[in-house]
């Protein structure tokens, strides 16, 4: 059976760094993140009992590295269904790769979607979250909808996301600034590893417990200003345990920088509007709905972006009639 999904990439307003189990991709602490509209991957999958093996393209490539990937997340499916039929895959992003805007979450999330339909499985919401998770850690965020928390359990079964407000709770929206469509040169994965070599990192984990509590009371009482000050704060310590890594990451361009000190200067000319970053150098940009268009004809006039995708809160990853192939 021919199968297509479409999930949304996720940005996280409390971070996911670090992992208690690298096979079954346990996070050191649980985040809090916003599905968004229209950052998505669309994937069509058909398993084929002719195919002598799975056939991955990615934005019209075949990459081997990330072909690996698939097809070792497409096992995990053929496992749970009871079938060893190879898979014809075929990807498309909306929004540039591998440049810090969680194409590996939406990713994951479609194909985890797309397969388990497409080899007859019937699987609940948080049974399709902890099998997206294994496929890439953030990809269990990207399966419910709207503001989702992704729960620090201990166990594969209690480590998945949920809803924990729907997308038309809070009139907020997500402008992302695109700086640069380069690859960064180490992979999310890869960087996880090394987390516990920072020596800050012990002391972020016992504390986001509470940092976790705060934020849902901040978004529950819609306070503006005190969600902004903690998501910028959130990533500014996070980026502060990549650079004391061993080896350290600095995922941050000079254009990034840019963006991050014109926030500033904004919010001191009327215009409340705050950063936050994954692992990349793309800036996500958020703001109330109603100064959508100001900060849009700001990032206009700045010749170092390239593109200005903006995000609403959005649906979870759903199925699609419409084909890829």
């Amino acid at each position: 059976m021919k199968s297509t999904a479409i999930a949304p990439s996720n940005i996280a307003f409390s971070k996911y760094w670090g992992r208690k189990d690298e096979k079954l991709r346990l996070p050191m602490n649980g985040s809090i993140a916003m599905c968004l509209s229209n950052l998505l991957t669309t994937t069509t999958v058909e398993f084929d009992p002719k195919s002598k093996a799975d056939d991955i393209t990615i934005n019209g490539e075949k990459r081997e590295k990330e072909a690996v990937k698939v097809s070792k997340h497409l096992d995990r499916i053929r496992k749970l269904a009871g079938i060893s039929t190879y898979a014809k895959v075929i990807s498309q992003n909306s929004f540039p790769t591998a440049t810090g805007l969680s194409s590996s979450a939406s990713g994951f999330a479609a194909l985890t979607v797309a397969a388990a339909n497409a080899a007859g499985l019937n699987l609940s919401e948080k049974e399709l979250s902890i099998l997206a998770r294994q496929g890439s850690g953030s990809a269990c965020r990207s399966i419910p909808g709207g503001i989702v928390e992704w729960l620090d359990g201990d166990t594969s079964d209690s480590s998945y996301a949920k809803t924990i407000f729907e997308k038309d709770y809070w009139d907020i929206a997500d402008v992302v600034a695109v700086v640069s469509e380069g690859r960064k040169e180490v992979s999310t994965s890869k960087a996880h590893e090394e987390a516990n070599s920072s020596p800050f990192m012990k002391a972020r984990v016992e504390g986001m417990k509470k940092k976790n509590q705060d934020l849902k009371k901040i978004i529950k009482e819609k306070d503006f200003q005190k969600f902004g000050e903690f998501i910028e704060a959130e990533a500014l310590e996070l980026h502060a345990i990549y650079i004391t890594q061993k080896p350290a990451l600095i995922y941050l361009l000079p254009n990034s920088l840019l963006i991050i000190k014109l926030c500033k200067k904004w919010r001191e000319e009327g215009l409340p509007v705050y950063f936050t970053v994954n692992t990349g150098q793309d800036i996500h940009l958020i703001v109330e709905k109603k100064n959508i268009k100001k900060l849009e004809e700001k990032l206009k006039e700045i010749p170092e972006v390239k593109e200005i995708i903006i995000n609403y809160p959005g649906d979870g990853t759903k199925l699609s009639s419409k084909h890829l192939f």
